[in-house]
């Protein structure tokens, strides 16, 4: 996949739950060729990654989140989106993260380093979403030093998965739904997609999200 293909899958990567005009995806995208807009979002949706429906007599496009493909992909573009910011002190994350002591977790960036609004005195906030058979606090046991210790400190919050849904799902305002409307993901790309996927299959619509 291109760079400019990544970038305009990025932007339905990052909220599933919104339908985009071409006019809106061709502003946001920051794409400079209409036709090569036109052609990638085509070939997206060919290959069942982008829904395009018709409200009215204009065309919508969305994340196809109910395709496995769809959720692959669009995991890894979020992934690769995370890596390549280089404000994020990518080392200090990977050291966080050989720590882990589970397989198949999500580790995301949120909070003011997601938005690349952090100051000196910020915490470096870091979610990591972990299966459902997991106990909490030996992740934190065993993360919890390093993290303070980084400079600067990594301020940690640790999940299961269904707490993790249960909080999007909530009609409340929560961190959960901060996460879902603000972050940077390093791993766990195609996981963190199935939960959303089925969050939105339940309700989910990014109300409240920030």
């Amino acid at each position: 996949m291109l760079n400019k293909q990544a970038n305009i899958l990025e932007h339905l990567a990052k909220e599933p739950w919104k339908r985009y005009t071409f006019t809106e995806l061709f502003k946001i995208s920051k794409t400079k060729s209409r036709s090569y807009l036109s052609l990638t979002l085509n070939r997206f949706v060919e290959d069942n990654i982008i829904a395009k429906e018709l409200v009215g007599r204009i065309p919508v496009y969305s994340l196809n989140i109910a395709s496995a493909k769809a959720r692959v992909f669009a995991g890894f573009v979020l992934e690769y989106t995370g890596w390549r910011k280089r404000h994020i002190l990518h080392k200090d994350m990977e050291k966080i993260m050989t720590r882990i002591p589970t397989k198949g977790y999500v580790f995301i960036i949120t909070g003011s380093y997601a938005k690349n609004k952090q100051v000196n005195e910020s915490d470096i906030d870091t979610v990591v979403i972990v299966d459902d058979s997991v106990e909490v606090k030996s992740i934190y046991a065993e993360l919890a030093h390093v993290c303070e210790m980084n400079i600067p400190p990594v301020h940690l919050y640790v999940f299961r998965n269904n707490e993790f849904l249960e909080m999007l799902l909530s009609r409340q305002a929560n961190y959960g739904k901060e996460i879902a409307g603000n972050n940077l993901i390093l791993a766990g790309g195609e996981i963190y997609m199935n939960i959303i996927m089925e969050a939105m299959q339940n309700g989910f619509t990014g109300k409240n999200t920030y």
